[in-house]
């Protein structure tokens, strides 16, 4: 049976999706392709109709999570001043729902220590996606004029607020990590939002 051409496409976009989610919930080391392509729909055989390895399927299901947070991104750019763009990140990304959802959460905290561990090609959409991720978050905030110092203080912001979520969802009780999230908001928005 022959399939329409957009039936390819539409296949690797499944599979990128379901590698995204599942590489956000379990990290990238932990992820086979089995697990991938099962939650795809699909058999294992079917992969490498669509992929060279799993360092390709990685570099885009990177891309894919980084691109999806531009929605988010237009939603704190549309607010009138720094603080309150501050405010809106810290407090969406610093939430019981964000800490509990991995699979639809921030990339950088899911899968950002696995990065570290693999070669140059595993890593390469990642380092993309990132770099071009921290563009987009400095055009959104805009916490400065100067764009040096705007920089420094998202790459500072986004900082502290990944080591806090990783913090949250380490924590041993459900009690101690609403704690820390509770605490860590307060923190950063007397630190970026009293304008």
């Amino acid at each position: 049976m022959r399939y329409p051409p957009e039936h390819k496409l539409f296949t690797r976009r499944r599979i990128v999706a379901a590698a995204s989610a599942a590489f956000r919930e379990r990290g990238v080391e932990n992820t086979g392709v089995d697990e991938v392509m099962r939650r795809a729909g699909l058999t294992h055989g079917g992969f490498y109709a669509h992929f060279n390895d799993k360092a390709q399927l990685v570099a885009e299901a990177c891309a894919d999570a980084f691109d999806a947070a531009v929605v988010n991104l237009d939603r704190i750019a549309a607010q009138p001043t720094a603080a309150k763009r501050a405010r809106l990140l810290i407090d969406s990304y610093l939430s019981a729902r964000h800490r509990d959802n991995r699979g639809t959460g921030c990339l950088v905290v899911a899968v950002g220590a696995d990065m570290a561990r693999l070669d140059a090609a595993g890593r390469s959409g990642y380092a993309r996606g990132f770099a071009r991720h921290i563009d987009r978050l400095c055009a959104a905030l805009q916490l400065a004029r100067d764009a040096e110092r705007n920089r420094d203080r998202v790459t500072h912001l986004m900082s502290s607020l990944v080591g806090a979520l990783l913090f949250a969802r380490a924590a041993e009780t459900p009690e101690r990590s609403e704690a820390l999230l509770i605490s860590s908001r307060r923190m950063l928005r007397a630190e970026f939002c009293q304008r």
